[in-house]
């Protein structure tokens, strides 16, 4: 009997394998002393292991970069830094002078202590944090012990369509995987932003994280279809599940082979409403990707890249470059950059974060910003210099009042003003948008529209937001649902607000990309969507397959709706048959009539 697990999900894709589960955590270390005269030998034994990790680490490094760029290759920065890390090499040193300790179970006691110190911070980036750190505690602990390293990749001999099921995974274990054999991955923990999920996103390997205890409920060699677009894992498929899959996955291959094609169509409904289709990027490197599957521009150019596992904020030139990148293969289109939405999910180890109950309420994003001007100043003037190189526009993540636009739009002043000074390029034309992520933003969106040059509806938080569900949080998956009634009407009123103040409005979520969410926006008005530059061709293909007016009438329809189910059921009503909506009964317990 089939089992579906749904948690979030992490890099696009469907696929279909049998398991191969990793065991990942550190070895067990066995108590044991050395006579006073050994102990500088077990230092440097310890001094010996961190050498080979860091000749290890390199390679890795160095083998990613050859394949998938230099800014992905940085995510094993922060674990050669580590190395060196007085906090982690002088902790483990003191205990084997101090308690004649072995190394390894030196080295053991400090990590003990030092996970207990970020987990105690209540700060979801030390998960990325952690997960950097348990890597090399193993990798390291190995060494010391004589053990194999279980991240060794290279021993596995290719069985082909392999599903890896873990616990966690780790940056090093992901830059070993051949795509052409590790089919997909699930995992226990992790996060969209997980440094390893990045590194799984860039080779095109379908990912789900968060489902809980996947790792202890599967046994190798089970058959698993893992679908990364919506987050779900399908244990012991049955005959519909396989045709379901088979029949997504043939017209997933068909869209592939024919993206050139599809890219070049227009996209337009059916009764000839233009739809600007645009893409999320995470790195730089997907630019060329997003624009080969049809990308009309960048809706949502996520910049925290650039901070990922860095000890200090990246030069302007760095960030100039990376801004300039995507500008240029872009030419003609409008690219969407977002300010470091810092805090939450994603903080730096530069920035010096406070004890913070629930950090998705606390110090995260344009606060951060106002509150480290200084910092953030680089970042400004490298978004103005790329406004030389097309039409690049700047938005202000989890804005709630006018006073916060304000400001912002006050330090742009003043870099513009250097910039002159300077003799520095850039476009004074440039526009200033604000992110409506929060129900305050959207209950204020006529205030914000008099301030503001167009908007950019973030689906994710504003649904984590108005329905108090952590969208981290994979017992609470079902709950997190963008279909609420109140969701869909506060889209509906910033939508009008914006028409009214004469400025775009678009949505950039999660959202947008499911067949009904993006019907659901055309039927409020929304024509500019941005989505995961994966999700485009098969968008696109239902885009031009509805009416405006259909959406419209469904629109109207999940507006006067009452629950949830009853505003999917207008939209599966009004969008016919145009797809598959089996996606849709399991997550949001929609009852597909007839």
């Amino acid at each position: 009997m089939s089992q579906t697990l749904d948690g979030f999900p992490a890099a696009e894709g469907i696929a279909w394998g049998r398991v191969r589960r990793i065991p990942w955590g550190a070895p067990d270390v066995p108590h044991e002393v050395v006579p006073a005269e050994a102990v500088e030998d077990e230092v440097a034994r310890f001094a010996d292991a961190r050498v080979a990790a860091r000749t290890r680490l390199e390679a890795l490094k160095a083998r990613t970069e050859e394949r998938l760029g230099p800014v992905e290759a940085r995510i094993f920065d922060p674990q050669i830094l580590m190395l060196e890390d007085v906090t982690v090499v002088g902790g483990t040193e003191r205990y084997i002078r101090e308690t004649r300790l072995t190394a390894a179970r030196a080295f053991e006691w400090r990590m003990l202590e030092l996970k207990a110190q970020w987990t105690r911070t209540a700060n979801p980036m030390v998960l990325d944090r952690l997960n950097d750190l348990e890597d090399l505690e193993v990798r390291i602990l190995r060494q010391l012990l004589g053990e194999t390293d279980p991240f060794d990749w290279s021993s596995h001999h290719g069985d082909g369509d392999v599903v890896v099921v873990a616990k966690n995974l780790t940056p090093s274990l992901i830059a070993q995987f051949d795509p052409s054999e590790v089919a997909a991955l699930a995992t226990d923990q992790g996060t969209r932003t997980s440094h390893w999920a990045i590194l799984a996103r860039s080779q095109g390997i379908p990912a789900v994280v968060g489902l809980g205890d996947v790792s202890r409920q599967v046994r190798d060699g089970q058959e698993v279809i893992v679908d990364g677009r919506i987050g779900r894992v399908v244990l012991d498929p049955d005959d519909r599940d396989r045709r379901v899959f088979e029949e997504r996955r043939t017209r997933i291959r068909q869209w592939e082979e024919e993206v050139e094609e599809v890219a070049r169509l227009e996209s337009v409904t059916a009764d000839g409403q233009p739809v600007a289709l645009r893409a999320n990027l995470d790195l730089p490197v997907e630019a060329a990707n997003a624009r080969r599957h049809g990308a009309e521009g960048v809706g949502l150019f996520r910049t925290e890249f650039l901070v990922v596992g860095r000890n200090a904020m990246p030069g302007e030139e760095e960030q100039y470059e990376a801004y300039r990148q995507v500008a240029e293969a872009f030419d003609g289109d409008s690219v969407c950059i977002r300010l470091f939405d810092l805090g939450g999910d994603k903080f730096p180890s530069f920035l010096h974060l406070p004890p913070q109950q629930n950090p998705f309420l606390g110090w995260r994003a344009v606060r951060v910003l106002l509150d480290e001007p200084e910092l953030f100043r680089v970042q400004l003037r490298a978004v103005l210099r790329a406004t030389a190189h097309g039409d690049v526009r700047i938005m202000v993540p989890l804005v709630n009042d006018v006073e916060e636009v304000q400001s912002v739009r006050s330090l742009l002043e003043e870099e513009e003003d250097r910039l002159r000074e300077e003799g520095i390029r850039f476009n004074r034309g440039y526009k200033l948008g604000v992110m409506v992520e929060t129900p305050a933003a959207a209950l204020d969106a006529a205030e914000l529209a008099r301030h503001a040059d167009f908007f950019s509806i973030g689906t994710n938080d504003l649904v984590q937001y108005t329905l108090a569900v952590d969208r981290t949080n994979a017992r609470l998956a079902r709950l997190f649902n963008p279909f609420h009634p109140s969701v869909v009407r506060q889209l509906h009123s910033v939508s009008r607000v914006a028409r009214a103040a004469g400025i775009e409005v678009s949505v950039c979520g999660e959202m947008a990309a499911t067949a009904l969410g993006a019907f659901l926006c055309l039927g409020l008005d929304i024509t500019a969507l941005s989505v995961a530059w994966p999700a485009l061709p098969e968008l696109k293909k239902v885009l031009r397959e509805v009416r405006i007016e259909d959406a419209r009438q469904a629109a109207r329809k999940a507006l006067a709706a009452a629950t949830s189910n009853d505003v999917l059921e207008a939209l599966a009503e009004g969008i016919g048959d145009t797809v598959d909506l089996s996606a849709y009964v399991g997550r949001w317990n929609l009852s597909l009539r007839g």
